[in-house]
């Protein structure tokens, strides 16, 4: 790792002082990374930006917004309307939601193919799941703020789940209205809560980070660098290729900003909140719909609710569910068939979710909540005692040069140890 150097007095004082140059320098700079990393790895940085991104639209919102319900939905229209550019921080906020759960999708699944929640990464993956429970509770609540139809209703069916809590259910659905109803108490700390819970996701990601640096980014074929030679340093190599699909990002979130910025939103939230009218079919915002279709798909209230968390919790017990010693499911035949399963899955369970939970969205919805549990406490368990991987490479660099694809079916040792 090459030391921090600068002719610059001022920064060499700094330094001296509170070495934050040469943490940059180590951990942003220099920081060795594996040599074979694809684009698929973009979306840990992007899912940051992104985040910044909302931090600083939501803090200017936050300038002009009123939390009260006589004039929430007031503040918006006033935003929109008269303050300069309010209506592009608003649309960049709102869709800014959308592309942030996006992207962190994207990386979760990733995460999934290439085996990167193995050890030595375990606390690593558990931080990722945390952070996912913490921007679904700050989108939850954020969506409230607009106090339309969708806000009011959306909030009244979700904040009633915990009322299926055994004793101390209703306690807890009165404590979260400040009241009897949803009303303005329940508005006022949905707000506070909402501009809160982001540094708080700041500070998850920074361990995120710190536990990354600690053992280095896993990689598509899922073995440890063995040297120098399976390394580069992260700049400028990274940097380059981390802009170019901030590019890429940035061009379709415009396109959505400029030209589509109520596409992935409901039309009702556009109604004024009112409590004696109930639409005719409550639905959450999208990237809520997988864990709103397992929801709904059992019957018994207590049960759902359980069954909702727990597609949150299986996930962060993934590192011991799957013991197969091969991370990466390139090297996986059968792992990747299941896979696609679960893909597809996941795709079947977002469609039902924002149908009415009747007929044949209901069956299905059962069949693929079924099959979601199924894929981590009895596939993948399976899997690695029976599915066969094939050899991998002896190191990052093998292949490319040792003749590629022929190395890497080449006599190797059998279980990398994770």
């Amino acid at each position: 790792m090459s030391e921090f150097k600068t002719n610059s007095k001022v920064v060499k004082w700094i330094d001296h002082r509170l070495p934050i140059f040469s943490f940059m320098h180590e951990e942003l700079h220099a920081y060795p990374a594996p040599r074979n990393l694809s684009y698929m790895w973009n979306f840990g940085s992007l899912a940051g930006i992104a985040l910044v991104i909302m931090i600083v639209t939501g803090i200017v919102l936050a300038m002009q917004y009123v939390a009260h319900t006589a004039h929430a939905f007031d503040s918006i229209e006033h935003i929109m309307r008269n303050v300069n550019y309010g209506w592009l921080v608003r649309y960049i906020h709102m869709n800014g939601a959308s592309f942030f759960f996006i992207v962190v999708y994207i990386h979760i699944f990733r995460g999934l193919y290439y085996g990167s929640y193995k050890s030595p990464r375990e606390l690593l993956w558990i931080l990722g799941v945390v952070i996912l429970l913490l921007m679904m509770a700050t989108a939850f609540m954020g969506y409230t703020l607009p106090w339309g139809q969708m806000s009011y209703w959306g909030a009244t069916v979700i904040t009633n789940l915990f009322s299926a809590i055994p004793v101390v259910g209703d306690s807890i659905v009165t404590w979260l209205w400040g009241g009897f109803a949803v009303g303005n108490p329940t508005l006022k700390r949905f707000f506070a809560l909402h501009y809160l819970l982001p540094f708080v996701i700041v500070a998850v990601v920074f361990l995120h980070l710190w536990a990354l640096h600690r053992f280095g980014s896993n990689n598509p074929l899922g073995i440890d660098a063995k040297g120098p030679q399976d390394k580069i340093p992260f700049h400028p190599y990274y940097t380059v290729k981390d802009a170019f699909g901030l590019g890429v990002f940035l061009t379709i979130f415009a396109l959505f900003v400029f030209f589509a910025p109520n596409y992935l939103g409901h039309p009702d939230n556009y109604i004024p909140a009112d409590p004696l009218q109930t639409p005719p079919h409550i639905v959450p915002e999208w990237y809520f719909l997988p864990f709103y279709a397992i929801l709904r798909s059992i019957p018994d209230k207590l049960l759902g609710v359980l069954a909702m968390f727990g597609a949150i919790a299986v996930l962060a017990v993934l590192p011991w569910l799957d013991r197969s010693p091969v991370r990466s499911g390139k090297f996986r035949p059968i792992f990747k068939q299941f896979y696609v399963l679960l893909l597809i899955d996941v795709l079947v369970l977002g469609w039902v979710g924002a149908k009415p939970p009747e007929g044949i969205y209901l069956v299905l919805g059962r069949v693929a909540t079924a099959y979601y549990f199924l894929h981590f406490l009895v596939v993948l368990p399976l899997l690695a005692v029976f599915e066969k991987p094939r050899p991998l490479p002896h190191s990052i660099s093998e292949p490319v040069l040792k003749g590629g694809g022929q190395a890497a079916g080449a006599t190797a040792k059998p279980m990398e140890k994770a």
